[in-house]
């Protein structure tokens, strides 16, 4: 695995192109915020697989954590950061990213984003496992929805920015080991070669995978795919994030219930009523969601019972109604009264934390190729995000990975030809179709129940059987559909993630082995890499994990 270099042939001779100083492959947060950052001098062309408006990032709820208060401080921002973290953490990405989150706060601000205001100053609020009131939010709860539509509305006047939607990219180019842009299908022009002096890949996460997820249909796994296709180095792929509190209503879509509501007291309680995280953790409810997750999933199968409940019936009616006008809105179509009855929930696969491996600046391992956002493992989050930093670290990475393809791209100077590359694969058989649909139903159900919040060897090995069997029949065929492509992406994924989770033998963040129940520094503490070439190569230190954690003096210099 991969099968094939590129999912599709392609000759150039044969195809339409298209030119660019700098390719950006995503219309989220990170993408556009690099799109944003780029020089006007230079053309950026950002090219996104649905509408601008389908992304996590427009889907986000709680907030962007960001120090603001004179209460808190960057030094609180980042030790919570490398608590949640797990011991994982990259030190310098931390202060990093902590460090430029009040700057990007402020230009979304500038840009026209409309937060929520207390007293006259933008409103605070707190969320499981912050040590105070850090994060920043708009319309109560649907922060991604209101940044997204300001950023969106500023990218869509600057001159020098170009938006393409209903864009799938296919592949990325590749040539003499650089990346030279990307393949891709667009609406009413069929297959495109994009040539791009520089490549920024900002294209989201893989929350598809799971049947049970709080991401968009969007979310496949597109980018990460691409770039081990093109030889990038991936990282951490066995550390997905599951959110704790999903909405399980039958016949509704797997709504996020944002981490927010916890942050302003709400209650988790058992079926028969009881507020189980007392006896689970010291934080309670506010626990980072690693913990709590395990906790509900405890509590699930401890009472038989296919979910939990949130209770918001001790909180001022007002302030819960005011402060989350979206989840009132979902819960009374359910007829659910979020004042006063319990919220059924449970958890879901919500934030990848694993990706393309990138530096502080945002390079990753290909020459050419810049990375942003969920798509990377950047050693921000460690083995568990803390809640409300994924967007800080799209907006940082987004301006730090222009910033550097913008330099970039100008040594490259005016020149930019099409290069004379093509890729043949074999034709398929007439009858060679395959139920793609059956296929990926098949996929996100086996990685719920094999590959979920609790995980073992045995399990891993028969889902590692499966995904292995479905790549070979299926990675060898060409497609000529989204679905076809994305089915294609999600198992290359699957396969990585299954992978890495039968090698990291210990428990860490949101990797929990139910046969290596343990945190074992002294063998695991470090970071798994995978690339084409070199397969699962040894693993990369970390960086220094937070006060009192034990790590081997080997690893104290980074």
């Amino acid at each position: 695995m991969p099968a094939n270099r590129y999912l599709v042939p392609f000759e150039s001779g044969q195809c339409l192109h298209r030119f660019t100083d700098v390719l950006v492959i995503g219309a989220g947060i990170a993408g556009l915020r690099a799109a944003l950052e780029v020089p006007p001098d230079l053309g950026v062309l950002v090219v996104t697989k649905d509408r601008i408006t389908e992304s996590n990032s427009s889907y986000a709820q709680g907030g962007i954590a960001g120090v603001r208060s004179p209460e808190d401080s960057f030094e609180n921002h980042i030790q919570d950061t490398l608590v949640a973290g797990d011991g994982l953490c990259d030190l310098k990405v931390v202060e990093h990213v902590i460090q430029g989150a009040p700057e990007q706060i402020e230009r979304l601000v500038a840009c026209g984003t409309k937060f929520d205001v207390e007293g006259g100053e933008l409103a605070l609020t707190r969320e499981g496992g912050h040590s105070h009131r850090r994060i920043v939010h708009a319309l109560g709860d649907a922060t991604g929805f209101e940044v997204m539509r300001a950023i969106i509305a500023t990218a869509r006047t600057a001159p020098n920015v170009t938006l393409w939607d209903d864009t799938f990219t296919i592949d990325l180019l590749t040539h003499e080991g650089r990346c030279r842009g990307a393949v891709v299908a667009r609406n009413g022009s069929g297959r495109v070669l994009i040539w791009a002096k520089q490549v920024v890949l900002a294209s989201g996460g893989c929350g598809m995978v799971y049947r049970e997820t709080t991401n968009p249909p969007v979310a496949t796994g597109d980018g990460m795919a691409a770039a081990y296709r093109a030889g990038a180095e991936l990282r951490d792929m066995e550390f997905m994030q599951f959110h704790p509190t999903v909405l399980y209503v039958a016949g509704s879509a797997r709504y996020l219930v944002s981490e927010a509501v916890r942050g302003e007291g709400a209650y988790l309680r058992d079926v028969h009523g009881e507020r189980f995280m007392l006896a689970d953790d010291p934080r309670h409810e506010l626990a980072p969601r690693d913990v709590v997750a395990r906790a509900i999933f405890r509590t699930m199968e401890r009472t038989q019972h296919p979910n939990v409940y949130l209770d918001l019936s001790h909180l001022d009616p007002s302030m819960v109604r005011r402060r989350f006008p979206g989840i009132d809105r979902v819960c009374r179509g359910f007829a659910l009264d979020i004042t006063k009855d319990p919220i059924p929930v449970r958890p879901g696969a919500h934030y990848m934390l694993g990706g393309v491996t990138v530096d502080l600046a945002g390079r990753t391992s290909v020459p050419g190729l810049w990375a942003a956002g969920e798509v990377t493992s950047s050693g921000l989050h460690g083995a568990n995000r803390l809640a409300s930093n994924s967007l800080i670290e799209g907006l940082v990475y987004g301006t730090t990975c222009a910033r550097g393809a913008a330099e970039e791209a100008r040594k490259i100077g005016h020149d930019l030809t099409a290069l004379p590359l093509a890729f043949a694969v074999p034709e398929q058989q007439a009858d060679d179709r395959l139920d793609v649909a059956d296929i990926t139903a098949a996929l996100r159900s086996l990685m719920v129940r094999k590959m979920g919040i609790v995980r073992e060897r045995a399990r891993l090995l028969e889902a590692q059987h499966d995904v292995e069997f479905w790549c070979r029949y299926v990675l060898t065929r060409t497609f000529e559909t989204r679905a076809g492509w994305e089915l294609q992406n999600l198992l290359t994924v699957a396969r990585l993630m299954i992978d890495a989770a039968l090698r990291r033998e210990e428990s860490r963040g949101t990797h929990y082995r139910s046969d290596f129940p343990a945190r074992d520094d002294a063998g695991w503490g470090l970071r798994h890499v995978v690339s084409p070439a070199a397969g699962a190569a040894a693993a990369s230190p970390h960086a220094k994990p937070p006060t009192g954690t034990r790590v081997p003096a080997a690893q104290e210099e980074f």
